[in-house]
């Protein structure tokens, strides 16, 4: 089971406009109002292609009992703590001339300490209900079917931590969450930012998945494969690094590896590392642990939601996505500087 925690959910908000004039009145078309927050655009995801979730996040107010109807009907397995804060709005406005995003995203309100320890509760449940034996086969009289029987291997939950943490959160809350997962012997993805970027990796998670600019923010490192070993060097195992229009980068301390699209995408790319990570888990729980194959996923099913309208949905067309990708093993030097494409635009 892949369990995802969104420690500051949103009611996310989207509209499309004709084009973006600052301090101008715009027009759209009905919005789009979806539980949101990138844990549950990770689990959306994953529910979507077949995997088995469970979401958590908070939900309080007017936005929060919004919130719940809404994920209510989208049919994601979940279990929401109550809590008196209101949940946060996070707005995004498509421009539909320029192809780009525009989002404000409101700060959250930090949840009380019982409230905080309700959501670890509820982290432990889903971790321990997680961890159950694989199903025998329906042909099960062959001898290595029996003995598989005898001795049932265990599926290892995938605890999934995204995205921002609200002004206020206890230092120890992120550490605290990645313990819950290793002791429960789950692989933990992180996907977080500023010092708790630097927390995630301090506590042993196995995955983390900033991008650049988060990964300069973090660390003070400018060079993005220097960042990513200080993250290694601290405790992570893997780094997928997302480098926008250029792709990403798989980074362990054996190797570096790099997959990318030919020309990059115009769309929505407001889910589009929720679904990077989302690939990764669903492989993870399935016992893939390869960087390559990770990254191939990851970098497809993120192409993939940019081609969507709104965050936690990937387009049908991720397997031709990834059949198209180029994944190299780049010299350094080519990594330290912009791309061609980067730079003429």
């Amino acid at each position: 089971m892949i369990v995802t925690v969104t420690p500051n959910p949103a009611l996310d908000l989207t509209w499309h406009v004709d084009r973006i004039v600052p301090g101008g009145t715009h027009r759209a078309d009905t919005g789009v109002a979806r539980a949101g927050g990138k844990g549950l655009n990770v689990a959306r995801v994953a529910h979507a292609q077949g995997a088995a979730v469970r979401a958590l996040a908070t939900a309080g107010g007017p936005t929060g009992a919004e919130f719940a109807a809404e994920l209510a009907a989208s049919g994601v397995p979940h279990e929401l703590v109550a809590v008196q804060g209101a949940t946060r709005r996070s707005i995004a406005l498509v421009d539909a001339h320029l192809g780009d995003t525009t989002i404000v995203n409101e700060r959250g309100v930090n949840p009380a300490p019982v409230e905080w320890e309700a959501l670890k509760d509820a982290v432990r449940r889903a971790l321990a209900e997680g961890g159950e034996p694989r199903r025998r086969a329906e042909n099960s009289d062959a001898p290595s079917r029996a003995a598989a029987a005898r001795s049932p291997r265990v599926r290892k939950p995938v605890l999934v931590l995204s995205g921002s943490l609200p002004p206020g959160a206890p230092d120890d809350l992120l550490p605290g969450l990645i313990r819950l997962g290793r002791d429960a012997g789950a692989t933990v993805i992180a996907d977080t930012s500023g010092p708790a970027l630097l927390a995630a990796a301090d506590a042993g998670a196995t995955v983390l998945k900033p991008n650049a600019a988060e990964l300069a923010e973090a660390t003070g490192i400018a060079d993005p494969i220097e960042g990513a070993c200080e993250l290694l060097h601290r405790g992570a195992s893997l780094i997928l690094l997302s480098r926008g229009a250029d792709g990403m980068l798989a980074v362990t301390s054996e190797e570096i590896v790099r997959a990318r699209l030919a020309e990059p995408l115009a769309g929505n790319p407001t889910g589009a590392g929720d679904a990077a990570v989302a690939a990764c888990a669903v492989l993870l729980a399935r016992g893939v642990k390869d960087p390559t194959a990770l990254l191939r996923r990851a970098t497809a099913w993120s192409a993939a939601a940019v081609r969507m309208p709104v965050a936690g949905e990937i387009h049908a067309s991720w397997s031709e996505l990834e059949s198209a990708l180029i994944v190299d093993s780049p010299s350094l030097t080519a990594l330290r500087r912009p791309s061609a494409e980067r730079t003429t635009r």
